[in-house]
């Protein structure tokens, strides 16, 4: 019974992650980390998963998650290769020094700093929609038509773009997060990308800089293997599912209960942070 309620678990938070993460662009990492810290205290198997482990497994699953993801937006024709190109120059390194950094992290310390920085992504989640595009004009102009034929025209200095993505990257190996919470909100207010497009193009550099970030953990053995295995199914899943409803619905109200969530699991962790 208590093997049935843990691969049952471990399937839903995958899967939950995924779809919300490839919606929003964010990987899932959001959700990944905070669910298997909580799930050691619960099952014997993952009582041995620290905050290191969390980071490093939830990096690997991203990885499937965005690949998952990046196969349907590309079938749909919203990735940017280019530009993700461009932004994987900068996070994947990145990526590689946060993943080595992560192995100093300690558990009360790392409970309140991933609390506080959830909060801040919750607050740059609610305020991406609200704050005017700002006219940004680079050296690389780049357009695209959407299904209903109205064309955007965005654009980006190269260095601008490596020198943003290159921190991202670095919280990324760090918090296992995938980097997309910062990434996402940048395309959109810094350089005017399509919305539907700056999700997608995040998707597919998050899949780039992953493989990076999750090999230094792998070396560090950081990657629980059996919540990969567990996890693995409802992230593809949850990759897929999550493209689909992002080129059908509006995400708003979901990103509204996705943030009032992310606030609730930040007070949590910072509260257990200082108990501990």
């Amino acid at each position: 019974m208590d093997d049935i309620l843990i691969w049952g678990s471990l399937l839903l938070v995958g899967y939950v992650a995924g779809t919300i993460g490839s919606i929003v662009g964010l990987g899932g990492g959001i959700i990944i980390v905070p669910a298997l810290l909580y799930l050691a205290h619960f099952f014997p198997p993952f009582r041995m998963v620290s905050p290191p482990m969390a980071v490093g497994t939830s990096l690997f699953l991203i990885v499937i998650t965005s690949l998952s993801s990046t196969l349907s937006f590309h079938k749909q024709k919203r990735i940017d290769f280019t530009s993700g190109w461009l932004f994987f120059l900068g996070c994947g390194p990145g990526a590689m020094i946060g993943a080595y950094l992560s192995r100093y992290l300690q558990s009360n310390f790392f409970l309140i700093g991933f609390g506080l920085f959830m909060l801040v992504i919750s607050f740059v989640l609610v305020i991406k929609d609200r704050i005017g595009w700002m006219r940004y004009t680079g050296s690389q102009v780049r357009t695209h038509t959407d299904p209903d034929g109205y064309t955007w025209t965005y654009g980006y200095n190269r260095w601008l773009v490596l020198g943003m993505s290159f921190p991202i990257g670095i919280l990324s190996g760090l918090l296992g997060i995938g980097g997309g919470a910062l990434m996402v909100p940048i395309m959109l207010i810094v350089f005017r990308f399509p919305p539907h497009v700056a999700t997608a193009t995040s998707m597919f550099a998050i899949f780039l800089s992953s493989i990076l970030g999750s090999g230094i953990q792998a070396f560090q053995a950081h990657i629980h293997w059996m919540a990969v295995l567990l996890l693995a199914p409802g992230s593809w899943l949850g990759g897929k599912t999550g493209a689909w409803i992002s080129s059908r619905l509006e995400s708003k109200h979901l990103l509204r209960v996705f943030e009032a969530l992310l606030v609730v699991i930040a007070i949590k962790m910072i509260y257990d942070g200082f108990t501990l």
